[in-house]
């Protein structure tokens, strides 16, 4: 059953439809196909968890765009909030 949707297939995180808890299984759909990813720690209803592991400064995809920064690595399954993604103003030129 899903219980996560991706929004961009560029992103690198998946977001919980309901709270999804540690040691179950995070289940989206990618073009037509069912994928899932173990949970690594409870996940609240819409928050983003890791479709993949995310190196420390590597950006945070959501909806094809860049929302911030690894603060550490980030592993598959986790949670991605405040506590391990950094806001980055992008260096916009003239």
């Amino acid at each position: 059953m899903r219980n996560a949707m991706i929004i961009n297939e560029k992103d690198n995180v998946i977001v919980a439809i309901e709270p999804i808890s540690a040691g179950s299984e995070a289940a989206y759909m990618l073009h037509g196909e069912y994928h899932s990813i173990p949970v690594r720690e409870d996940i609240p209803m819409y928050h983003k968890l890791a479709r993949v592991t995310m190196a420390e400064g590597s950006q945070v995809i959501k909806y094809g765009e860049y929302i911030g920064e690894a603060g550490c690595e980030i592993l598959e399954g986790s949670h991605v909030h405040t506590h391990n993604v950094l806001s980055v103003r992008e260096r916009v030129t003239d």
